[in-house]
């Protein structure tokens, strides 16, 4: 047995506690014995029978397809992905959107967790080879509380600077984050060592989605600071289209790095990511999933590709997974506003994703003290205190300790009574 096993600075800083990796425990650890779950937490999607039809349909397709099956088990597909699957992306928003992309701009990853790493780390730290000697870059977030999956990406120490949002409240006990483009293009102007700036859009965990000015707002800094933008569309339109305001049209440009998934869509175990960049960024990609994980899964891809190919996974996605969801938040926020109705609450506008981002202003104890309280009562949600990073000085924002997200997509009547019980523990420690 080895005495004492010691890892180096990249083992510590990634293989410690972090807050996905508690956020990914509650989803898949079961709860103790006896105490009903309430899973409010973590980013599982619903079932949607109209989704899972279409890809048993193509699962069915695939079997009978003389050994189209066993080649997509059998085979590795290039570092880059399934090349059918990419021609059938980069034509697929070619023809549909005028975007000047071909399959050179299309690359897959296990999901865009892991592009993300990838990303961050292509675009930030040391650049010794390619500057100068101790040259560091960073990535800014210009609208945080950001995805609680980014913070702790970075290899290098202090990689991630966050721009604290700018808040407006509204008479029915909402409220709405905005970017403070005041501060952050102060510090871009200040900060030459800025690598990428990075969105999320719909935003996790607040589900805010920025409108087509702002995004085309970032999308010039970018070019004027040379540097990328990259934007999470794991909730956005086309697919899955978990978007519930009208301003939020898809967006490339040659400064943009879009990265999108088929987890929201109904495949979240295959872990299937799709990025579209500039094709040197597509290149380093591939290079880097070759060594990082030879290739990418191949099951989701092949699952996808026809209906890609179609236009039904976006037929899917207008007409059955955003009315679910849809449905469901506003579902969810009147069983607050039932539950909270003398409370001293928030929630954010529901604009999109499949979380509600509920600001309790009078909470005694922080948000994470009320979710071990929650947890013991088989409530899981997320403390938002790990949403708020990249600053020296967030913790002082008034919002640090005092927010929950809450996944609504799991079957009514869990959210019901999660969303009580929360209510029913808020007051017990209101101030």
């Amino acid at each position: 047995m080895i005495k004492d096993i010691l890892f180096s600075d990249f083992g510590e800083k990634l293989a410690g506690r972090s807050g996905i990796l508690q956020l990914m425990d509650d989803l898949g650890k079961p709860l103790p014995a006896g105490i009903p779950a309430y899973r409010l937490g973590g980013g599982n999607p619903a079932r949607i029978p109209a989704v899972e039809t279409a890809y048993r349909r193509s699962m069915q397709n695939m079997l009978s397809d003389g050994e189209s099956f066993e080649n997509v088990l059998a085979h590795y597909d290039a570092p880059q992905g399934r090349v059918s699957f990419i021609e059938a992306v980069a034509e697929y928003f070619s023809r549909t959107y005028g975007w000047k992309i071909g399959p050179e701009n299309v690359a897959v990853t296990n999901g865009s967790q892991s592009a993300f790493f990838y990303l961050f780390n292509l675009f930030s730290g040391t650049y010794d080879s390619a500057i100068g000697h101790g040259y560091r870059k960073n990535i800014v977030f210009p609208l945080v509380p950001e995805y609680v999956g980014y913070a702790d990406q970075g290899i290098e120490p202090d990689t991630f600077v966050g721009i604290p949002a700018s808040y407006v409240y509204y008479p029915d006990h909402t409220f709405k984050y905005f970017i403070n483009f005041d501060l952050l293009e102060s510090y871009l102007a200040a900060h030459p060592e800025t690598g990428a700036m990075c969105v999320s859009r719909p935003t996790n965990p607040t589900g805010n989605v920025l409108t087509d000015t702002e995004i085309k707002r970032l999308a010039a800094l970018a070019a004027r600071y040379n540097i990328p933008l990259f934007i999470d569309n794991a909730y956005g339109v086309p697919f899955p289209d978990i978007i519930f305001t009208g301003d939020a049209a898809p967006y490339w440009d040659e400064n943009v790095v879009l990265s999108m998934s088929l987890s929201k869509i109904g495949l979240p175990s295959l872990r299937t990511g799709i990025i579209i960049a500039d094709s040197r960024i597509i290149t380093a990609l591939s290079n880097l999933n070759a060594i990082a994980a030879l290739a990418s899964g191949s099951l989701g891809q092949a699952l996808a590709e026809s209906l890609i190919k179609s236009g039904e996974l976006v037929d899917l996605a207008q007409t059955a997974v955003r009315p679910f969801y849809e449905e469901r938040s506003k579902q969810a926020q009147q069983w607050i506003r039932e539950f909270f109705a003398d409370g001293d609450y928030a929630v954010h506008r529901s604009e999109g994703s499949i979380f509600l981002w509920l600001l309790l202003k009078d909470l005694r104890i922080s948000s994470r003290e009320l979710y071990a309280k929650l947890k013991s009562r088989g409530v899981i949600t997320v403390p938002g205190e790990y949403f708020f990073f990249g600053s020296d000085d967030i913790t002082s924002h008034e919002h640090y300790d005092k927010c929950l997200r809450i996944n609504y997509s799991c079957p009514g009547d869990e959210v019901r009574e999660g969303l009580r019980i929360i209510s029913e523990l808020y007051k017990e420690n209101r101030l």
